[in-house]
């Protein structure tokens, strides 16, 4: 049985690095990547069992329908054909639905309505690529062929994909518990301060809205391999997942009625998560369900159409919104009403995305004192909608921030004037918002300070006039915004273990995706061991010996990092005890230096790793647990120039830079990377990605590369990443803020604030406001040409 988990440290036999060139504050260089560079990287499905044997899934051609009859029988009569299961088979050996949302209710006070959402389609299926049955085969050829060999009888049935659709009368319904296909809905605020405020306000701005259907895309489809040890009745997943231990847990709990303890989840490397891998998927829990019963290791990896079709999907909102300003332009009312598109399943995760995180950061860096915030969760027949980077953030920030600059025209105030006025000043921190969220610190006008200064607004117009002797419309746009992180989960556990042979081991439950946590959690236990690096040890991917929430939310350095910093801190203070002890000596006489204790004022000394020799065990080991205060609220200034072609509507981002509020900045190289690839894919959102379902046959237009567009080197500008330090987080120990998706919520915003100001310069303010993502060159060509743009449903 293959079981090994991550374990990062320096590669090799490197030269011994001095712990003050290798700690804190500095751009180190990650540890991660030597092993990744000589194609040495486990991710899951690099890794091989003994008689391991493969799955493959029939999916669903039709958006709708009601499955009539499976025949099996021609696929089982073809070589190496082990097992054929359908949703039937699975349910008649007691396995349960995935879990739905539970947290919200529909308008009549009854539950949330959503299918019972079956790991192979049960008597109907909902949405196209939906999983019918699966086949376990010798080979990954013979169970691809043999899923091609049953036959299925579907009866088509209506089909809506489309939001708007979804809520017309008559439209075809979900599940019947939803005639109206609405899941469940929520409201936050006060609407008669909200509708008071619009009454009496000097002006008065209203956008309809779309954020679009996006596909994740990590690089590394999903993969599992499930193993099952019949001398311990022990199930192990190895899996390519952000959450170990809640994919376990939901596994275990919800889906196969078995204990926890029969289960194991061991992850390596995992090659981007974005959210999309941060549950439990159909076609996990087929597969564990397959080795539980052939009592062999099952393989599944996704194609990545099986990716477009059946993982998740991200965004898929439709928003009106609107803003009321008083005559000194202070803003005093937001009122949004929007349809979160959920899919066919009304996932957990998907509903509490757009019905609670996106409302915390509604009102973001400023002080609006007034909300009505509207929000349904839909059904379409579509693939559920899930996390995908910025989890509801991005969307409810690219709302205000379109709003304030439609403010800013209709006030004739300067856009950032208008957002100076309606900042909130720091003297009123800790600041509490409509929502009830706390925001600890920020000083936001100071950092759109900092970043207009590296933008160079003062030249701006300079920089046009070249653009217009070149036939090109530039524009500016600028977006300043906060976010949330930390994903509501703020206790950690994290074991330390430092051995006689020179080794300190730490294990922890977050999970590497690409962030860099083994580099800048050695730095972290670099400052307080004072050892060179080569001697600490980042041991990630294994619910044997870390359990936690995982890797998500922004969350891993802002509580992970800082309960390793803790637990390494507990650690040495139990050294010093030990190394007391073995000098009698008082504790408070115990000098420690760069792995050496010492009596203060004499020549008495033990070494941190001769001290653990020592012990019974020859090792000095402790379990941690610590908890930050409460969530961190990074936030930024991105401000984007864009050239527009008039002849073409061809949009090229030609100027990006930001300066961003992280708290302390454990390594700025990381920082700055996480940075520059969120505001890429932010950009991707903006101006390229939109998952298309045809709103006739419901049929995915974009599940290949061919056809869903991603960012690419050439589409994104070298970019201008900065940090301000100077406003520490207050409610963890290491001053952090968590990063990985800042970079995403600012630009998205950004640089369609920046087309807008493009064509509202040369005469086509009403068309820019009207403007939907994703930018492609038609539509934006539609705009200048003063043509119908097309529809503005999310798919």
């Amino acid at each position: 049985m293959v079981t090994t988990p991550t374990t990062v440290g320096l590669p090799g036999n490197p030269e011994p690095m001095p712990p003050e060139r290798f700690g804190s504050g500095r751009s180190v260089l990650r540890v991660e990547d030597d092993a990744l560079l000589r194609g040495e990287g486990r991710f899951a499905d690099n890794v091989r069992a003994p008689d391991q044997v493969y799955a493959a899934f029939l999916r669903s051609p039709h958006p709708h329908a009601r499955i009539l009859r499976i025949d099996v029988e021609p696929a089982r009569r073809l070589p190496g054909v082990l097992r054929i299961l359908t949703g039937s088979d699975l349910v008649a050996a007691g396995v349960r639905p995935l879990p739905a949302s539970t947290d919200f209710r529909r308008a009549s006070g009854a539950p949330t309505a959503s299918p019972p959402h079956h790991i192979l389609a049960v008597g109907t299926v909902r949405y196209v690529g939906e999983a019918v049955a699966a086949v376990v085969a010798t080979s990954a050829t013979f169970a691809r062929d043999a899923v091609e060999a049953l036959g299925v009888d579907y009866e088509p049935l209506p089909a809506v994909v489309h939001v708007e659709d979804a809520l017309r009368p008559g439209a075809p319904q979900v599940v019947a518990d939803a005639p109206d296909n609405v899941a469940c809905e929520t409201r936050h605020g006060d609407p008669a301060a909200v509708d008071a405020a619009f009454r009496s306000a000097a002006t008065t701005v209203a956008l309809d809205l779309v954020n679009p259907r996006v596909a994740p895309s990590p690089i590394e489809p999903r993969s599992t391999l499930a193993e099952f040890d019949a001398a311990t009745a022990r199930l192990t997943l190895r899996v390519a997942c952000q959450t170990p231990t809640g994919l376990r847990d939901e596994l275990c709990e919800a889906v196969l009625g078995i204990p926890k303890a029969s289960v194991r989840v061991v992850v390596g490397d995992v090659g981007g998560g974005f959210g999309m891998k941060a549950g439990l998927f159909p076609e996990d829990a087929v597969v564990a369900f397959a080795a539980r019963e052939l009592r062999l290791p099952v393989r599944y990896t996704a194609t990545r159409i099986d990716e477009f079709l059946s993982a998740t999907h991200g965004r898929a909102l439709v928003s009106h919104a609107e803003l009321a300003l008083d005559a000194a332009g202070r803003i005093t009312a937001l009122r949004v009403r929007s349809l979160a598109d959920v899919g066919a399943y009304a996932t957990p995760v998907g509903v509490i995305i757009q019905l609670m995180i996106g409302p915390w950061v509604a009102t973001s860096v400023y002080d609006i004192p007034a909300i009505d915030l509207g929000i349904k969760a839909v059904l379409t027949h579509t693939l559920p909608v899930a996390a995908y980077r910025g989890a509801g953030r991005p969307e409810a920030i690219y709302v205000i921030e379109r709003l304030i600059d439609a403010a800013s025209r209709a006030t004739g105030i300067d856009p950032v004037e208008l957002r100076r006025r309606n900042m909130i000043d720091p003297a009123r921190m800790p600041y509490t918002n409509a929502m009830g969220k706390t925001y600890d610190s920020g000083r936001f006008a100071q950092v759109m300070d900092l970043a207009l200064e590296r933008s160079g607004r003062a030249d701006f117009d300079l920089r046009a006039e070249r653009s217009r002797q070149r036939g090109r419309w530039r524009g500016r746009g600028i977006a300043t915004f906060l976010e949330w992180t930390g994903a509501e989960v703020f206790e950690e556990v994290v074991d330390v273990a430092i051995g006689a042979a020179g080794t300190i081991d730490i294990w922890t439950a977050a999970q590497p995706m690409g962030q860099s946590l083994a580099t800048t959690f050695l730095q972290l236990a670099v400052d307080v061991f004072g050892v060179a690096p080569e001697h600490v040890r980042l041991r990630f991917g294994d619910t044997d010996r870390a359990q936690g929430f995982g890797s998500a939310g922004s969350r891993s350095l802002f509580v992970v990092g800082s309960a390793v910093r803790v637990a390494a801190g507990r650690a040495l203070d139990r050294s010093r005890e030990l190394a007391a002890a073995a000098l009698e000596g008082a504790p408070a006489d115990i000098v420690y230096r760069e792995g050496v204790f010492t009596i203060a004022g004499t020549d008495r000394r033990v070494g941190l790793f001769e001290l653990a020799a020592r012990q019974p065990d020859a090792a000095i080991a402790i379990r941690s647990t610590s908890a930050v205060a409460a969530a961190s609220w990074p936030n930024g200034c991105h401000v984007c120039e864009v050239e527009v072609d008039p002849d073409t509507g061809a949009v090229e981002v030609v100027g990006y830079w930001s300066v961003n509020d992280v708290g302390r900045v454990v390594n700025p190289m990381i920082v700055t990377g996480q940075l520059e690839g969120g505001a890429t894919q932010g950009i991707g959102q903006a101006l390229f990605e939109r998952f298309v379902y045809d709103r006739g046959s419901g049929q995915a237009l974009t599940a290949t590369f061919m056809d869903y567009a991603l960012p690419r080197a050439a589409d994104v500008c070298a970019f201008d990443m900065t940090m301000d330090e100077s406003t520490p987080c207050l409610t963890n120990p290491l001053g952090v803020k968590g990063v990985g998706e800042l970079g995403t919520i600012g630009a998205t915003p950004c640089v369609v604030n920046a087309v807008v100001d493009a064509l509202a310069r040369h005469g086509r303010e009403r068309q820019a406001l009207a403007l939907q993502m994703p930018l492609t060159p038609e539509t934006v060509w539609r705009a200048i040409a003063g043509e119908p743009a097309a529809d503005r449903n999310p798919n």
